[in-house]
């Protein structure tokens, strides 16, 4: 709701609220006039004291005149802080929050603090911002110092400042000189995120998402809730509000509190951040009841000017029926504040654990977070409404009684909103409407007219089911134009971390089965997108949203810095002025001191404006990759790989679905060029790097019609027969095969790694020994480790898991299948070797397993009928690669047919008909497979009249 107020008007309510607040701390200090309003005998001040004995401990407690500063500051100014949090959400507290707006005071005047950085090679000087770092201490723990601080924060208020308005003061001055220190220190909005005592009252009052809060996962706004924004003026004068952020924290309220809220559900901290609030706030409302031994102490408001604050510490600390304990008040606040925090948070775990354990008995699979959320939601809500019968209370028991009855009715009214609102939400939910927001943007993307469908409605009107149902009820909507806004949507989860390689297809798992994509299409559109950005898919490089509005806001400020460079430039013509260029390399390191900016980002986003530059300089990228494949294919045709069939197999099946993409890239990058004068050069560069893919790709329909017609035909046409390629040299090979190692699947790894065994035993040992240290997958590492453990080059019967990897993939069945599938297949499956005339399976025999001919010849002997063999059996032979009555296996029938073994050595892969069932009752895409080779060898029988 506040989210999208402009900046420069928040900037001066921040003014005006952070002026009145300093006054306030200031009339701590010197308030000669606001006593007045308190005098007994002043006629219309509601503030007035009136003759009446609050007892504490038994006596009366002297009352005079004083000034009014601690008691707006506890009475009204706290308070209000609580309810604009439930209510508003934090992206109002946090715009508007004058100490946040205090702690920025170092940002503001260039002075905060930085770290040199030396390039070793080049001698070139940085200076970057210090940060509190996420494995540091600090970065660990930074909850528990916050709620310690809030913690320490009301016990000062009991023992030392509740009523004494110089310590008061000083405690307040403390803490703004901590926020500017911390402001210096550390980059952002550190004090906010790492230090502040209030952070954990944020969490627990605007977490998942305040009453009137924004939805940020869903907004169409680069600029979310209050996240760190500046204001800058473009060349044309025009004013722009761009992002400050410089990725202090990462999930990051002040961006999407609820994505926040979510990814930190579990986490032990939030156990003690939300229980023990709900005990600590009690303990603290009760021990006014402990101290004085009654109710009229607090909602008098005595405490708040009680002239025996400091006095009292060393006096008894608790009176408990009619009889003070002596025990120290020093000592008897934190005890009490202590135990109750203690019974807050170990109740309240307690509590959580019957609840569970209620739910597993009673419910298959219950979602545990949704219960852990719900609890959370329901400590909320009552502590809310109990925080708001004590606070305040003092001030408002002045008002009429009417007063009173309607705050009480609209603080229930809002919390039990707030509840009902967040009773409902869930993290299934948001990721739901996450993914359907990224959708809709990407339909948008595709200009489809979906205005008849909508009823006046736009895209954005849509709920997040709707958007699923529009988008399988569109005529236009195709498979190709699906597959393009999907690949959309992961593009940008992977750009902002909200997804990686790995945990991709279990997050857009429900999309996709809303959408109709595969598993199988899913993996292909994240090779596409490592085709056309690899660094998306490196598991090396973290990211983040946080992180990318950080680079996205330098990116800005250096493209309008760029801008107004060339403006000056221009109007410079006449020498009259001239710009420094020292002052611009000053320019240009402060922008980069600001945004955090280290070097390797600094090229990564200097790449960005490169990619930037057109559609030209993207397809000359890939027609280099494209290059750089087919160059890897043909080094594949090495003599001494031939003798590895099936490793020979995998491999160049893998080029080759690797050169399919990069091929589909540059027709897409065609088809937005349509007639540019750079299309044709780049269509017959195509076709001369891989003429049968560009052919087949560019006759298929979809293409064809997208494609301008000349571009078409030339990608079409028949090449001219080419000269034949030299044999391919080894150390070539080698230098390909390594870079195979690299690839995203361990499977090719391995297969990579044993063709370099064969051709080089020692560098295949020398990277094995480096694969051995590095966390690389399971499966290389074993290949690895049997390399080393093998005194010459090992046969690939010698590396039992990768073989059966290795056949299982080569296989229709298994083609292209998920290596953990695959990997969980080859657990089962067991290799038998049979001598020439064994018997592999009898007819008659029940076909327990699917048989994979993987070494050797095999036939099987069909009874025949038709009289055309001597012995009434008719024989078909198989080689390595085919299945074995796999119509059998998949019916569970009984052969009908005798299968022998017909070389000296034959081996069989057997996979347990179990696994199969198994694999086909929980991967949908597997069995739409089987059904469909099953259905062409069907149809072949029915041609040959089911002759075989």
């Amino acid at each position: 709701m506040f989210a999208q107020l402009p900046e420069r008007q928040m900037h001066w309510v921040r003014w005006g609220l952070t002026i009145g607040w300093l006054l306030v701390i200031a009339s701590l200090f010197y308030d000669p006039w606001t006593a007045a309003l308190t005098e007994s005998d002043h006629s219309w001040s509601p503030l007035r004291l009136v003759e009446e004995c609050v007892q504490v401990q038994g006596n009366c407690v002297e009352q005079a005149p004083y000034p009014i500063g601690a008691t707006l500051f506890w009475g009204a100014i706290v308070p209000s802080g609580i309810f604009i949090l439930l209510v508003f959400g934090h992206e109002l507290w946090r715009r508007i929050c004058p100490l946040s707006f205090l702690s920025q005071i170092p940002r503001g005047l260039g002075r905060q603090r930085q770290f040199k950085r030396e390039n070793a090679k080049t001698g070139k000087v940085r200076y970057e911002l210090a940060k509190v770092k996420s494995d540091s201490w600090l970065g660990k723990n930074y909850p528990y110092v916050q709620f310690g601080w809030l913690f320490v924060g009301l016990c000062g208020r009991i023992l030392f400042f509740n009523a004494d308005r110089l310590v008061l003061g000083l405690w307040l001055v403390f803490t703004i000189v901590a926020a500017i220190a911390v402001g210096y220190y550390y980059g952002g909005k550190s004090w906010c995120q790492y230090f502040c005592p209030m952070a954990p009252v944020q969490t627990i009052f605007s977490e998942p998402r305040g009453l009137l809060g924004s939805k940020a996962h869903m907004s169409d706004q680069k600029i979310t809730q209050s996240m760190c924004r500046t204001v800058e003026a473009d060349d044309t004068g025009k004013i722009n509000e761009q992002s400050a952020c410089v990725a202090c924290q990462s999930p990051c309220i002040d961006i999407d509190a609820e994505r926040t809220y979510w990814d930190g559900l579990n986490k032990p901290e939030e156990s003690l951040i939300r229980y023990g609030y709900v005990g600590l706030v009690i303990g603290y409302f009760l021990y006014y009841y402990l101290y004085a031994g009654n109710w009229d102490y607090y909602f008098s408001g005595v405490w708040n000017r009680d002239p025996n604050q400091l006095a009292s510490l060393l006096s008894p600390g608790l009176y408990l029926f009619g009889q003070p304990i002596n025990i120290p008040k020093l000592i008897a606040v934190p005890l009490v504040l202590g135990g109750f925090t203690a019974i807050g948070y170990y109740g309240g775990l307690w509590i959580e654990r019957q609840i569970k354990s209620y739910h597993r008995r009673h419910h298959v699979n219950p979602n545990l977070d949704l219960i852990r959320h719900r609890i959370f939601a329901v400590c909320t809500f009552g502590i809310f409404n109990f925080f708001f019968f004590f606070a305040g209370r003092p001030l408002l028991r002045l008002t009429p009684l009417w007063v009173q009855a309607g705050f009480d009715i609209l603080i229930v009214f809002l919390s039990t909103l707030w509840l009902q609102k967040s009773w409902r939400r869930s993290s299934d939910l948001y990721s739901r409407e996450n993914l359907a927001s990224r959708f809709r943007k990407q339909l948008e993307k595709l200009e489809i007219d979906v205005s008849q469908y909508l009823d006046g409605r736009s895209l954005d009107d849509l709920h997040t089911n709707e958007v699923y149902v529009l988008a399988k009820i569109l005529p236009g909507f195709t498979r190709e134009k699906r597959h393009e806004a999907y690949k959309g949507v992961v593009r940008e989860a992977l750009e902002e971390g909200y997804v990686n390689t790995s945990s991709s297809l279990e997050v857009l798992q429900q999309m996709r089965q809303e959408l109709g994509i595969s598993d199988e299409e899913h993996r292909d559109v994240l090779e596409e997108l490592g085709v056309e950005d690899p660094e998306l898919l490196n598991p090396n490089r973290k990211r983040s949203l946080e992180n990318q509005i950080r680079l996205s806001g330098y990116q800005k400020s250096l493209e309008r810095f760029m801008r107004l460079q060339q403006t000056v430039q221009t109007n410079d013509s006449d020498d009259s002025f001239s710009s420094s260029p020292s002052s611009n390399n000053n320019a240009l390191r402060a922008l980069q001191s600001e945004y955090s900016i280290t070097p390797q980002e600094e090229e990564f986003i200097l790449n960005g404006f490169e990619a930037k530059a057109g559609s030209p300089q993207k397809a000359e990228a890939l027609l280099a990759r494209l290059h750089q494949w087919t160059d890897c294919d043909r080094s594949l045709h090495h003599p001494a790989l031939q003798s590895h069939p099936a490793i020979l197999k995998l491999l160049q099946e893998g080029v080759h679905h690797k050169q399919e993409l990069i091929v589909r890239s540059i027709l897409e990058t065609l088809v937005s060029l349509k007639d540019h004068s750079s299309a044709m050069p780049i269509a017959q560069s195509l076709k001369q790097l891989a003429p049968q893919l560009a052919a087949e790709n560019a006759n298929r329909d979809y293409w064809r019609t997208q494609l301008p017609q000349e571009t078409a035909n030339l990608l079409i046409q028949p090449q001219t027969a080419e000269l034949s390629s030299p044999e391919p040299s080894t150390p070539d090979t080698l230098s390909h095969l390594e870079h195979l190692l690299h690839h995203y699947s361990p499977l090719m790894q391995s297969a990579a790694l044993f063709a370099i065994a064969q051709l080089d035993a020692e560098r295949a040992r020398n990277n094995a020994q480096r694969i051995s240290s590095d966390s690389a997958a399971t499966l290389l590492k074993d290949t690895a480790k049997a390399i080393l453990s093998q005194p010459h080059v090992p046969d690939l019967k010698a590396l039992p898991t990768l073989e059966k990897l290795v056949y299982l993939s080569n296989s229709d069945f298994f083609h292209r299948l998920e290596i953990h599938t695959l990997m969980a297949l080859g657990d089962r499956a067991e290799v038998r070797t049979y001598k020439n005339g064994d018997a592999i399976t009898e007819a008659g025999d029940t076909c327990r397993e699917l048989l994979l001919l993987i070494e050797g010849d095999a036939g099987i002997h069909y009874k025949s009928t038709d009289g055309e063999s001597a012995d009434g059996t008719r024989v078909k032979r198989l080689h390595p690669g085919e299945t074995l009555d796999e119509l059998e296996v998949l019916t569970h029938s009984s052969s009908e047919n005798t299968i022998l073994a017909e070389s000296e050595t034959t081996r069989i892969l057997a996979v347990p008909v179990d696994a199969l069932d198994d694999l086909l009752d929980h991967d949908p895409d597997f069995a739409r497979r089987i059904l469909a080779l099953e259905s062409r060898q069907l149809q072949r029988l029915v041609k040959t009249g089911g002759r075989l």
